[in-house]
């Protein structure tokens, strides 16, 4: 995807790299930018990272990270959405819609059959409304002692036609992304 010009200012563009000061210029320099202190997990770092400048200033963000998970007695991979960030004196604009979209259209292109990300409830409507799913199964990850049950709602969209979603209950090889 790579530094793509456009006409239109609030084009996503794939970036090189994404910091804590890139977070920072998002979002502040607050103690919990997410929400999601509170639940006591730890987060794996994203390995993608598409954004959205406005004047020069990242203003949105969306990460990108392939997971392994066994749904049910099922093994899979799936490319975990995270990290996704929209400077609050910009939202409602749609950059977290159009950001997302250009990490899931790079997902399309890696192979694993769904996408996977976990929110906080007032968001299930917003992901809802772009097409994601809620996981109704129970979801474990891991975390340092070992997996723990995610607080935070999961949910998943298929990247490709074909792709299903096996049921059982869920659970993630590693850190929550």
């Amino acid at each position: 995807m790579g530094e793509v010009m456009d006409d239109d200012p609030t084009t996503p563009v794939r970036l090189a790299a994404y910091t804590r000061t890139d977070q920072t210029e998002i979002l502040g320099d607050g103690d919990d930018p997410f929400g999601v202190a509170g639940t006591g997990l730890t987060f794996l770092p994203k390995d993608e990272h598409f954004g959205i400048r406005l004047a020069g200033r990242l203003v949105a963000h969306a990460g990108l990270l392939r997971l392994s998970l066994t749904v049910g007695d099922t093994p899979s991979e799936a490319m975990g959405v995270g990290g996704v960030a929209v400077a609050p004196d910009v939202r409602g604009r749609g950059l977290a819609r159009r950001v997302v979209a250009a990490a899931l259209t790079h997902a399309r292109t890696q192979g694993p059959p769904n996408a996977l990300l976990f929110c906080r409830p007032p968001l299930v409507p917003f992901y809802t409304h772009l097409g994601w799913h809620p996981v109704q199964a129970p979801v474990h990850v891991e975390q340092h002692d070992g997996p723990v049950l995610m607080p935070l709602h999961t949910m998943r969209t298929p990247l490709h036609e074909d792709a299903d979603w096996p049921s059982g209950t869920v659970r993630l090889h590693s850190f929550p992304m």
